[in-house]
Formats: structure tokens, C-alpha cells, sequence
């Protein structure tokens, strides 16, 4: 018989072992005892494998504690249970009790060691069959709480109803429920030790999870591998043309009644979208499943779960090869520098400061109010390192963007003095997070070399993009955050204050080949009041655009990768808002279609002309052949393939037209314009060079011994090449 203490703790949700005294056990004699707690039951028998009944149970505790001796029998015993309720409601069912540990001792011990590669295959709900039964198992990391119970719409979100077993090695809990299948909602009822019962939690590891703003986890499949093709490894080096349009999914288009679109429909529109502009790669704002709308994704609760907004998660590989179809990579902004407070998420997990750092000074954002991970504790590396792996291996994403790596690189991040603990030797660096992501860009590079990461990381930290065995990050590129502020506060200038600043120009050419480089006009340039990028350019309209036209021109002819945010290929005139579809109906102007017509063909020259992106990270794809003439706020230099392979930029960002204009060329031999800003195809004036090739004089200039004579178009960029 149950001892009191036992029957107390079972009814009070409180016993940290209920595997010890539910389901079969044997007596001191012999006999085997079955017990179950189902509150609400009125009466329980125990059935054999063949459904005749074995006993009946006698009841222990009004709240619905039942046990019986069942005689001499071996062990394991398949038995069920066939319970009465109130209103004549019968059913029979599996004992949750009877079923053996599921968690192996080998995942118990890589997920203590935080060795764990796939720790996924290891936590969360997986739907299996174990001892012959359908069903799922749970498994959860709470090494702090008192009990922890699987809770959900399957059993009235009761958590007396279902307490899990501990394996107190890994602090991991878990338990195999028998007959639930996918759809299912379910969360994880804690109890700290100090006697607290949590809000419920959603499942760290979830596959899936409510569409918000309920915040359950769901029941989903694991996703099944999806490995990049072999023809992405080519696609993604630093080799290759990458130009990225980056995509928020909820608002890039909408549906009619300003509805999400779905997986299949973003997958019929958006990869022949990119590529018929020429875009290579997408990246997508985060789309891990989020609370809170306005974070834009940044604010994640559910690491391993498609968000539940453009439905079923298993749209999301079917979108993904849409792409891959199209030519087209896929990058995934991802997020393992903070995450929210919210009470179902993973802030104080199991009533302790599990995945978070325990003092404010160290694991609080306030800039952003979020909190940030304890980067030093393994189990907490284990789950951000497995998850970019995750998103890698599962869904064959091409690549990571890693958001916010400055503040996990310095802790005194966005902190005034005093408000920070230094490292181990007194310094700022924040220790732990740069092996984190040393480990994260070591197993990616391992598993999946074809893949890509990129970090945004807006100091002047050194190595970001260097190879861990040299002390770098190991990031195969970074943004660059310096070019993007220095370039777009000069063009925002009157032109007739330019040449006050063209240092602003060309100050990036001194660090250009320090990393690997991203040029980013991204989402955060055109929100906040920031305007978007038309309304920054100064001038009447014809010149806003033009601006804007030779801007470009600069940004895919300069060294380094491109990326761009949706809405900005057309010129969008508001700025951006989450909330609803970019503004399409613009397109119908021939002013917005020439931005478009111009960054296609932009792409095109971009992926066509190796000499705009073999050598994008070497000093030996870039030489300047005139970087000081700030009186004209003109630009030129040569791009680079190899000393046959060439093209020459230059750029006028006075609204003044110059014929006869003279700019030095390495040898004698024809060019011809291959691409003008200032193009009538793109809503230009059409001043330039289209007429037919122009031959070198020998008539020095800029420093060599021959010349062009050119005509400059007004607030215009153009590339020729040799004939």
C-alpha cells in the first residue's frame, strides 16, 4: 500500500519521482500492484493484453488515486486501463507508467558533456513507437525543478495528470505518452523547488507551436533531412556573385484582406521574383516562431519552430526547394545574441536562471529589454550551436546571418560604467560568447561546408571573418556597417556640399579587404523614421531618383557582396511598416519600374562580369584611378578578374553633366558603356557614352598614359569595358 507521504505528493503535484510508486511495481511477496492517478475517475480496472479484465483497483484518495494488487506476474506486463467517469463516459487506455525510459544513456551523457551535435533528436516531442505502442515521447532540460509534468489538450492541461521521470545526471525530464499524434498542443507544467508552479512553458525544442497569440507548443514530425544541393557549395563562396534580397515574409506581399500569405503561395512568388531581378541568394528576417509581431522575428520563443504564420512548418522546405529550383539561396537571419522575457518562454525555465545569466549586469539587454544567453554554460551552447545546425541540415538553408554579434562580443554592450562585469582577466570581451561562436562556425564548416554564415557585427572587432585557426570568428563574411553609414549619410548631402565629405566615399577602400565583406542596405535603414531610401535623397524628384540610381551604381560596383531590402529594388516611397504588403501598386510608374529595370540589370553585370566579383574580398580586384577629386565629387576605379578581365567605374554625384571629361586608363585599346545610370531605360536623361565605343588616347590622365574622354551623365555612375 501507498505510504501517506506518497499518496500527499501525488495529489498535490508535488512527488519528484511518481516512475517509483505509479503504474506496476512488486510487492515484497511477489504480487504486482498497479497504480494510476486520474482525477475525475470513478472507478478503474486493469486489463489484460487480450482486454479481459485482471483486477479492479481500489481506491486510495478522493482526488482520483486508484491501486490494486494484480497477483504473480512477470514483468514487463502490457496491460491497459478501462476507467469510468461520471455520465457514463467510459475509455480505455494505455497506462503512461508501464512504458521503460526513453532517453538513452549516451544522449543523457552528451547532453550533460554539451557535445550533443543533434540535440534535437534527443529533447522536444518526438511521435514514435516504443515497446510496441504508437505514441510521443517528451524530453525536456529543467535540471532545477522539483517536478515537471507534460501538459496539453489532451489531458485538460491538468498537471497532477502527468509528471514526468527525471534523469538527474542530465537534469533532463521525460516521458513517453501513449496514442497522441501530431497536432496535438502541449506545454510543460514546472514546480520549483521553493514550491512555485510556473505559467506553463512552451517546449525549447518544439518543432511547431501556435499561432500567436496562444503559445502552446504543437505535436509535428521532426523535419527530415534536407541537405544543400552540391551546386549551393559553388553558390556561396567568396568567390561567387552574391547579391541578397532581404525579405520580411509577413508584409512583403499580403493577401487581399491584408491576411498572411501561406508557404505555397510565397513559394510560387517569391524565388521567381528574386530571380528574375537576378538576385542569388533571399534572406529572410527571422522566421523561428516569435510572440510579438513588432520584434519583426528578432524576439524568438521557439528556436526549432517555423513560425506557425505561414501555416504548417513543412511549407517551409517546400519553399526552400522552390528556390533552390530557381537558383536562388536561402539565408536565415538567425538569433542566438537575446531572447524575451515572456512568462512561456525560456526566461527563469525551471524557476532559475537556466538558459539566462543570473545578474542583470550580464544577462540583460536593455536596449532591447530581452534577456541573453548564459554562453558559458554547455547545455545552453548545446542548444544554440545544435539549432544552427538544425536549421542547416533540416531545411537546407544555404546560410546563417547571425544578428547582433557585437553585443555578444563586448559586456559592456550598451551599458553605462559600473553596470558590467568584467571576464576572468578584467577585460571586456565577453569570453564565453566568442567561443560559442568559434564552436557554432567549427561544426557548421564540419558538418556543411557548402554552407555560409555572416555575421553583423558593427565594431571594429578584428578577425570576424578570419578562420578560427587563426583567431578569427570564423564567420565566412561580415556586414559591413561602416560602408552603409558613411555612404548613405554623404548621399543624403546637397551635392553642393559633398565635396566637404568625400572622404565618407572613400574611407571603406581602406578596410575593404580587412574581411570579407556584405554591402547592407537592410530593413534597418528604413524604419524608426529613418524614412525610407528615396526620402533620404536630397533634391526635386527627378533628382531623388537620380541619386538614388547612381547610389546604386556605386554599391554594386564597390568590393564586397550586396544585399538589399525588399521594397528598396523599386524605390518605395514610405517607409517600411510590418504591418502591411510593400507598396506594389507603385510599379505602375515608370520612375519606380526604372529603379527595378535597374537593379535587374545591375544583377545581371554583377554575376556576368567576373571582375565585379571574383576578387570582391582582394586588394588585387580593386585600384582607384581617381579617389581625390572632391571639387567634382567624382569616383572612378577599375574592378578586377585578372589584368585581361576588367571594368572602370565612375561616378558624378553633382547634378552638373561634363563632356569631354578625362579619365586615366592602364592601356591603349577601345571601352565601351555597358551600363548608365542615367539611362532612359531606368528614367534617366540619357547623357553618356552609348553611342559607340570610345578608343584611348595617349593622352595621360590620373596617374597613367592613356585617357578617355567622357561624357559624365548628372548624379550618375557608369562602367564600360574594354573592347
Amino acid at each position: 500500500m501507498l505510504e501517506t507521504h506518497d499518496i500527499e505528493a501525488l495529489v498535490q503535484a508535488r512527488h519528484h519521482d511518481p516512475f517509483a510508486v505509479l503504474g506496476a511495481h512488486r510487492d515484497p511477496l511477489g504480487a504486482l500492484w498497479v497504480r494510476t492517478f486520474l482525477p475525475g475517475a470513478l472507478a478503474v480496472e486493469v486489463l489484460n493484453e487480450d482486454n479481459s479484465a485482471a483486477a479492479r483497483l481500489q481506491p486510495v484518495h478522493s482526488d482520483g488515486l486508484f491501486e490494486g494488487n494484480c497477483g504473480p506476474r512477470p514483468l514487463p506486463w502490457s496491460y491497459r486501463l478501462r476507467v469510468d467517469y461520471p455520465l457514463g463516459y467510459r475509455e480505455i487506455i494505455e497506462d503512461v507508467y508501464r512504458f521503460a525510459p526513453v532517453l538513452g544513456e549516451q544522449d543523457q551523457y552528451f547532453l550533460g558533456e554539451g557535445s550533443h551535435l543533434r540535440p534535437w533528436h534527443a529533447l522536444g516531442a518526438h511521435v514514435c513507437t516504443h515497446q510496441g505502442v504508437a505514441g510521443v515521447r517528451f524530453a525536456v532540460w529543467a535540471p532545477n525543478a522539483a517536478r515537471v509534468s507534460v501538459v496539453g489538450d489532451f489531458n485538460h492541461w491538468d498537471g497532477r495528470r502527468h509528471p514526468m521521470r527525471v534523469h538527474f545526471g542530465a537534469g533532463v525530464w521525460e516521458l513517453f505518452f501513449p496514442g497522441l499524434t501530431p497536432g496535438a498542443k502541449y506545454k510543460y507544467e514546472i514546480r520549483t523547488r521553493d514550491g512555485r508552479v510556473l505559467p506553463a512553458k512552451a517546449d525549447p525544442y518544439a518543432f511547431a507551436a501556435e499561432m500567436r497569440p496562444a503559445t502552446a507548443s504543437v505535436i509535428a514530425p521532426e523535419p527530415q533531412l534536407h541537405p544543400l544541393p552540391r551546386e549551393r557549395a559553388a553558390a556561396n563562396s567568396r568567390s561567387a556573385p552574391m547579391s541578397t534580397y532581404e525579405v520580411h515574409l509577413g508584409s512583403w506581399r499580403r493577401r487581399d484582406d491584408n491576411a498572411f500569405l501561406d508557404w505555397d503561395t510565397l513559394a510560387a512568388q517569391l524565388p521567381a521574383y528574386a530571380a528574375e531581378l537576378g538576385f542569388t541568394h533571399v534572406e529572410l528576417l527571422p522566421i523561428a516562431e516569435h510572440p510579438f509581431d513588432g520584434s519583426w522575428g528578432y524576439q524568438v520563443t521557439g528556436m526549432y519552430a517555423p513560425t506557425a504564420r505561414f501555416g504548417d512548418p513543412s511549407g517551409l522546405a517546400r519553399f526552400v526547394a522552390a528556390c533552390h529550383d530557381r537558383g536562388v539561396g536561402v539565408i536565415l537571419d538567425w538569433v542566438p545574441a537575446h531572447f524575451p522575457t515572456d512568462a512561456h518562454g525560456l526566461a527563469q525555465f525551471d524557476g532559475s536562471a537556466l538558459y539566462e545569466y543570473a545578474d542583470p549586469r550580464e544577462g540583460m539587454h536593455r536596449d532591447w529589454n530581452t534577456l541573453i544567453y548564459n554562453f558559458g554554460r554547455t547545455e545552453v551552447r548545446n542548444f544554440l550551436v545544435g539549432n544552427a545546425l538544425y536549421w542547416i541540415e533540416c531545411w537546407g538553408i544555404d546560410g546563417l546571418r547571425v544578428d547582433a554579434v557585437a553585443s555578444m562580443l563586448y559586456r559592456d554592450y550598451s551599458r553605462p560604467a559600473g553596470e558590467w562585469i568584467p571576464n576572468v582577466h578584467g577585460g571586456r570581451e565577453n569570453l564565453e560568447a566568442i567561443s560559442f561562436l568559434r564552436r557554432m562556425n567549427e561544426v557548421i564548416g564540419a558538418e556543411y561546408p557548402a554552407a555560409t554564415t555572416l555575421a553583423e557585427e558593427s565594431t571594429a572587432w578584428p578577425g570576424v571573418s578570419q578562420p578560427t585557426s587563426s583567431g578569427g570568428l570564423g564567420f565566412h563574411f561580415k556586414w559591413n556597417m561602416g560602408w552603409m553609414h558613411d555612404t548613405l549619410e554623404y548621399i543624403k548631402k546637397e551635392p553642393v556640399h559633398r565635396k566637404f565629405h568625400h572622404n565618407q566615399l572613400t574611407f571603406s577602400l581602406i578596410y575593404a579587404f580587412d574581411e570579407k565583406f556584405v554591402l547592407p542596405l537592410s530593413h534597418d535603414e528604413v524604419v524608426h523614421g529613418k524614412g525610407s531610401l528615396l526620402a533620404k535623397m536630397p533634391g526635386d524628384r527627378w533628382q531623388k531618383f537620380a541619386n538614388l540610381r547612381a547610389y546604386y551604381g556605386f554599391m554594386w560596383t564597390h568590393p564586397g557582396k550586396k544585399l538589399l531590402f525588399m521594397g528598396c529594388e523599386f524605390a518605395q516611397e514610405r517607409e517600411w511598416n510590418h504591418d502591411q504588403s510593400l507598396d506594389w501598386h507603385l510599379l505602375e510608374n515608370p520612375e519606380h519600374r526604372g529603379v527595378q529595370a535597374l537593379i535587374r540589370d545591375l544583377n545581371t553585370l554583377y554575376k556576368s562580369r567576373s571582375a565585379l566579383h571574383l576578387l570582391d574580398c582582394e586588394h588585387a580586384g580593386f585600384e582607384w584611378i581617381e579617389s581625390n577629386d572632391a571639387e567634382n565629387s567624382m569616383l572612378a576605379y577599375l574592378r578586377k578578374a585578372a589584368p585581361d578581365r576588367m571594368v572602370l567605374v565612375v561616378c558624378n554625384f553633382t547634378p552638373v553633366p561634363r563632356q569631354g571629361f578625362r579619365v586615366g586608363v592602364p592601356a591603349a585599346g577601345r571601352w565601351r558603356e555597358i551600363l548608365n545610370t542615367d539611362s532612359s531605360h531606368y528614367g534617366g536623361g540619357n547623357v553618356g557614352n552609348g553611342l559607340g565605343p570610345i578608343n584611348a588616347d595617349p593622352i595621360g590622365a590620373h596617374g597613367r598614359p592613356y585617357s578617355l574622354s567622357m561624357t559624365l551623365p548628372p548624379l550618375g555612375t557608369v562602367v564600360l569595358e574594354p573592347v
